[in-house]
């Protein structure tokens, strides 16, 4: 069994002339993701690898959720390939994850984390918002077989306040 759990990026401001990529977060997606990451120790597994998008927005968004679930930020695996919005690229990154690992854990863009939890889940989600949670149970062995997964949990910040 191989259990992925897909957390979109906080809210980022597009206030600075930045490049996309260079973004940060608001001061309020930097509290919406102290509140989820807050709120889901209980649904996280036992051991688990770490990924997340090089981008400023992920990454400081993968290390707030570390900080407060106690996972060791030097252990967070940032991926400049997560650095997408394409569903079919990013079933491919996570495809490649060896099948020793049982728990994933990747933080990354729209359109690509609610086109995929949309594909491989069995609840409908409109829109993974910012700071949003979606974990995902597949009975397989391999993450290159992925299909027809069970959606576990889903926690928006929203439902927190």
């Amino acid at each position: 069994m191989k259990k992925l759990i897909l957390i979109r990026h906080a809210k980022s401001s597009w206030n600075a002339p930045l490049k996309d990529f260079d973004r940060p977060l608001t001061s309020g997606g930097i509290a919406d993701a102290h509140l989820v990451s807050s709120a889901v120790v209980n649904y996280l597994p036992k051991n688990f690898l770490l990924w997340s998008s090089a981008a400023k927005r992920a990454s400081e968004t993968a290390m707030i959720f570390a900080q407060n679930i106690s996972f060791p930020v030097e252990s967070i695996v940032f991926k400049d390939e997560l650095y997408t919005f394409d569903d079919y690229k990013l079933e491919q990154i996570i495809s490649n994850c060896s099948d020793k690992i049982d728990n994933l854990v990747v933080f990354g863009h729209n359109e690509a984390i609610t086109n995929f939890v949309n594909k491989f889940g069995n609840i409908f989600i409109d829109n993974v918002t910012t700071s949003g949670f979606v974990s995902i149970t597949f009975e397989t062995n391999s993450w290159n077989d992925l299909k027809n997964g069970t959606t576990s949990k889903v926690l928006f910040p929203r439902d927190l306040r």
